[in-house]
Formats: structure tokens, sequence, C-alpha cells
């Protein structure tokens, strides 16, 4: 950059206007700043003004406050007046004006690509983690089958008709984890990428609950079920079905008989309670319990369930306008419960979360 008189023991000031160096730093795109070896700033153009959220008047003889190391790139953090950040990648080179030093810092707003890298990162760091979790998973239903499947083959004369029928059981019970692992990833697979396009309507609740029980394996346990007739949400019917399976599921893995669906329903909202007869979640683990393969400490490895479930459920809940959350026992039983919207009983507008 080009010399620029400053005059000895002169405050610091920007540039008189009209001299050439003014002229171009005002123009660049870019922010530039010029600070001396006391770290003051003794330059500023509009964009480095518009960078810091303050006027350049403000910021000329005020301290720069990051390190400068001529040559360098660094990125640093700017904290603006109104409390938001920026992240902006900061460029320096040294001159000199009237036979002093300065550093010239030439900064950009790299803080929309920095945004994008970071989710990026946390994407694939995820997908990771979901690879690592599915191989794992996978691997004890495949095993399981592997091995019944060569006995079949290796044995199969020798087998009596009660251990046919065991094995061909174990097989489903492998089989049927299989498909539920499947189910969730892809569950999870269309909430990652904003895949889901709800259609919400009004789906009858007691009709649907009766339905989804009536389809459970014939060994699935009995289920007690509390609801009023006219009870009719306005959902998904197909995330209706998701989220209220995965409460069952998660309530046959970890809870006790017997087990019941309690609903009940304002003017605006539904309430659906999964309730079973066990201890319910210890305290520490409940803050993390909806969190993405969060599992309850101290579980027998043969009853672990993915870490899926219960994610699925909160994230299609809010996804409706609902939500889902856990309330301890005592006095009642513990209850994992949710909250879609209610149908209007007339044709009308539908409720929203702003009504609540």
């Amino acid at each position: 950059m080009a010399d620029f008189d400053v005059p000895a023991g002169a405050a610091p000031e920007a540039v008189p206007y009209g001299h050439p160096v003014e002229a171009v730093v005002a123009a660049a795109p870019d922010g530039i700043v010029a600070v001396d070896e006391e770290g003051l700033i003794r330059l500023c153009n509009p964009a480095a003004a518009e960078l810091f959220g303050r006027p350049a008047r403000e910021l000329l003889a005020a301290p720069f406050g990051f390190p400068l190391a001529a040559r360098g790139v660094a990125e640093i953090d700017l904290v603006l007046p109104s409390g938001s950040g920026r992240v902006v990648e900061m460029r320096v080179t040294a001159t000199h004006a009237s036979g002093e030093r300065l550093y010239i810092a030439t900064l950009r707003d790299v803080t929309e690509r920095r945004r994008a890298q970071r989710a990026l990162e946390a994407a694939l760091a995820r997908q990771d983690t979901v690879i690592a979790v599915t191989a794992h998973e996978l691997r004890s239903p495949l095993a399981t089958i592997s091995v019944l499947a060569h006995t079949l083959r290796d044995s199969g004369a020798d087998l009596t008709d009660e251990q046919r029928t065991d094995i061909a059981l174990r097989v489903i019970d492998a089989t049927g984890r299989l498909q539920t692992l499947v189910r969730r990833h892809l569950a999870a697979t269309r909430i990652d990428g904003k895949a889901a396009h709800a259609t919400p309507q009004p789906v009858p609740v007691l009709e649907f609950i009766l339905e989804q029980l009536g389809a459970l394996d014939e060994g699935a346990p009995e289920v007690d079920v509390s609801c009023e007739p006219d009870v009719v949400a306005y959902v998904d019917r197909g995330d209706f079905w998701e989220m209220l399976t995965n409460y069952l599921e998660n309530a046959f893995t970890y809870g006790l008989l017997p087990f019941r669906i309690d609903v009940t329903a304002s003017a605006d909202h539904i309430d659906i309670r999964v309730q079973d007869a066990g201890p319910g979640v210890p305290p520490e683990a409940v803050p993390r319990l909806f969190q993405r393969f969060s599992r309850i400490p101290g579980t027998a490895p043969g009853r672990q369930g993915t870490g899926l479930g219960l994610w699925i459920v909160r994230n299609l809940a809010r996804a409706a306008d609902g939500d889902a959350w856990y309330e301890p026992g005592a006095p009642t039983p513990a209850a994992f419960c949710l909250r879609l919207r209610r149908a209007p009983a007339t044709p009308g507008r539908v409720p929203t979360s702003a009504d609540r």
C-alpha cells in the first residue's frame, strides 16, 4: 500500500477525503483497518465498520483487540454490539506511513461458510455414528439367523417338530429386530434430510390405536386402552403410526405388565400416555431420554434398543406442532406422553400452537 501522511502528534483519524489511498480503501469490498504498533485503529473503511457493527468514528483510535502477525492468515470471532457474532478471516500485511509502521488487516466475513462447514462436519460425524451403530445392531440378529440356518441345514433330519418350531420362532424374532432397525434408520434419514412430507388429516384416535394393536405379533403383550370414541387427531397417519409404534416398542422392551394407553383431549390438543408397571426411568437418565442414540443405562444387553425410537417420536411430534415427553411415576405409573393437534369438531380452521 502506498504511504499516506499522518501529521506527527496528531490524533488518529481517517485519511483525508480525496487522498488516493482513502478512495481505494473506501471502495474495497472487504473490511480494511490500519493498526499502529500500539494496537490502535488508524484507518477504517465502511466495510470494516459494517463487520464490527459500529460507526467508523467509534472505531478510530480504539484498540483493535486482536493479535497481528504480518503476512499471516487467521480467523477471529467478532462479537457485535447486539450480542451476535461473526467469524472473520483476517489477512495481515505491514507497511510504513510517514516513518510509522502500520499493520493492514483485510477482513472477510466467512460466517456462513464456517456454519456450512461445521454443519457438514456434524453431518459426516453423525453419518459415521449411524453406520457404526447400524453395523453393531445388525451383527446380533444376522448372527442369530446364520446360526439357526446352519442348524437347520446340518441337522435338519434329526430335529423334532418342537425344535423346528422353536428355530422358526427365533428366526422370526431376529427378522423382526432387523425390520425394526431398518424402519427406524429410514425414519431418522427422512428427519435428517427434512424429507418427511407430512400430510395432516383427521384420524380417529381410538379406531387408529385398536387397529395398530390388532396388527401386533401374536405374542405381543396385551394393552388396555382408555379413549373416548369421538377424539380425532389432526396428524399425518404414517407419522402417527411411527410415533405410537416406537412408544409401544419402548414399553415392551423396558417396561412391565400391565401396559396401558390413556388418551385425554382438550379443545385444541390430544394427549396420549403410554404407561406400564415398571420402575420407570432412572432420574439421571431422564434428561437424555429423547436424544439420538441415548439408551437407558443398566438395561440387560438382550433388551437394548436402537437409541432412535424416542428421538424419532419427539422430532415427528414437534414437526406436527405437537410434542413428546416423559412423566415420572409416583403416585401414578410413569408414562411416555405424546401431544397432537385435535381436529376441529366442525369444518374450519385447524388449531395451531399459537392457540395454546
